[in-house]
């Protein structure tokens, strides 16, 4: 059976009694398929799974606090941004794996092996059904373009998702023109920034703006909801998914490394390995209705047929972590807050 612990408790918590052999998670994720996941792992091999449960932020400052004495053995977070943020702080050590390498894209893994995107979610534009034709916008770049002044939700620059989607704009066009491409979005906002994904996916359902951004996962929840109301928000907008005819859309990862100074370093890659199986790639992409990242591995239900054929940015990455404090500098330089 899976142990779990909340980042909240004592530091002694993974010192608790486990199995004779055992790996030790930092998870950023929160969903009962992990936990099935962790299950049918301790199944198949005996190695029993402890998960200790908390924010990113707080678990990279966690195992920093715990030095060389921390038990963690693999960190699970999600988003290339806060991958990066591990990996500059140390976090991670590199990890060599046929498996891992033959099963994951080269674009979604880090070239030195630091750490290994596990699932993908996309970032999308929606758009109110009624007022705006999808015809008029093609690409993230036309967010941009003066025709769309006012109409525009998208959270703050504060949000991980959000200094990874600048990030990609300028390693497709460079920081000038990435520049200019932030302050035209600035300029054509409907309202200042606030809440969550699903807020501006609910602004754009409203009429408040005519296009938002927003994780392909939230706009799924809303439509599978069990709130009427909630599928009734979902039914008012549209989906673009943009820059088909070029670069493609931009994919974001959840991803997992091995700790430097793992204590069960052995048990973590044969844990991480499993993880980029089929069946574990269903589960990991099942609790939040993500891609996975092994070509050919199942999809959850919802997403069978939904977004089967799009084009997705072949950027490593790395490259969007790389490029996250350069983001954040332009994005305080124009304005967006």
């Amino acid at each position: 059976m899976m142990n779990r612990w909340l980042i909240g408790l004592a530091m002694t918590a993974l010192a608790a009694p486990v199995a004779a052999e055992s790996v030790n998670v930092y998870s950023a994720r929160h969903y009962d398929t992990d936990d099935q996941l962790y299950d049918l792992f301790t199944e198949k091999t005996g190695i029993e799974v402890n998960v200790l449960e908390g924010d990113s932020d707080e678990l990279i400052q966690r195992i920093k606090r715990e030095g060389d004495a921390s038990p963690a053995d693999i960190m699970i977070t999600v988003d290339a941004g806060r991958l990066w943020r591990a990996e500059e702080d140390g976090i991670f050590q590199s990890t060599e794996s046929d498996v891992l390498s033959e099963r994951i894209p080269s674009r979604l893994r880090h070239p030195q092996g630091l750490w290994f995107g596990l699932s993908q979610r996309l970032r999308l534009v929606f758009y109110n059904k009624e007022n705006f034709d999808p015809a008029e916008l093609e690409r993230y770049e036309d967010l941009a373009d003066d025709r769309f002044e006012g109409q525009v939700c998208i959270r703050s620059s504060s949000n991980i998702y959000n200094q990874s989607l600048m990030a990609s704009i300028i390693a497709e066009h460079g920081q000038d023109k990435a520049t200019e491409w932030a302050q035209g979005l600035v300029d054509n906002l409907a309202r200042s920034p606030q809440g969550g994904d699903t807020d501006q996916i609910r602004g754009a359902a409203a009429g408040e703006c005519e296009l938002a951004v927003a994780n392909h996962y939230y706009y799924l929840r809303l439509l599978h909801s069990d709130d009427a109301d909630d599928r009734e928000v979902a039914e008012q907008v549209g989906v673009i998914f943009p820059n088909q005819d070029g670069r493609g859309a931009h994919a974001n990862i959840g991803g997992a490394g091995i700790v430097d100074g793992a204590p069960n370093r052995e048990a973590a890659v044969e844990l991480l390995e499993f993880m980029v199986s089929d069946e574990a790639q269903a589960l990991f992409a099942k609790g939040n209705n993500e891609y996975p990242v092994v070509p050919g591995a199942p999809r959850p239900e919802v997403l069978q047929d939904w977004g089967r054929d799009i084009v997705i940015d072949d950027v490593n990455v790395s490259e969007l972590g790389g490029n996250n404090p350069t983001a954040v500098r332009i994005m305080d330089r124009v304005g967006w807050r």
